[in-house]
């Protein structure tokens, strides 16, 4: 199972350290209620490949950032699990950050499918 900090790892190995101040990350998991309130219990997580790349290209492209590395826990997952992993390196926060926040979000909206499975 992919961890964060085995994605750090590997970027530290990659980048290069001239152009890195900082590592933003995000680790995403699965909530025991919906959006709403509602029980959860699990989520059914899936991918649309050519999305995924296209986000990932697109903000890898902004000011100050080394790269941008994501990965997805597919399949049935339990509450708890981990979802969603993203690693933004960067030179500075005011670059790094805004980037980690978009690409989260832009991944969830236009590359994750998920099914949700309630109480």
């Amino acid at each position: 199972m992919m961890t964060l900090q085995q994605m750090i790892d590997d970027l530290k190995k990659r980048v290069d350290p001239n152009r890195v101040g900082m590592f933003a990350c995000h680790n995403g998991v699965v909530r025991a209620t919906s959006r709403d309130g509602r029980p959860a219990t699990a989520l059914d997580i899936d991918c649309d490949k050519e999305a995924w790349d296209r986000v990932l290209a697109d903000v890898h492209r902004r000011p100050g950032i080394a790269a941008v590395e994501a990965f997805l826990h597919t399949g049935r997952r339990q509450v708890g699990d981990d979802v969603l992993l993203v690693v933004v390196a960067g030179d500075i926060r005011e670059n790094v950050f805004p980037v980690l926040e978009e690409t989260v979000n832009r991944l969830k909206k236009e590359a994750v499918k998920k099914k949700e499975w309630l109480a």
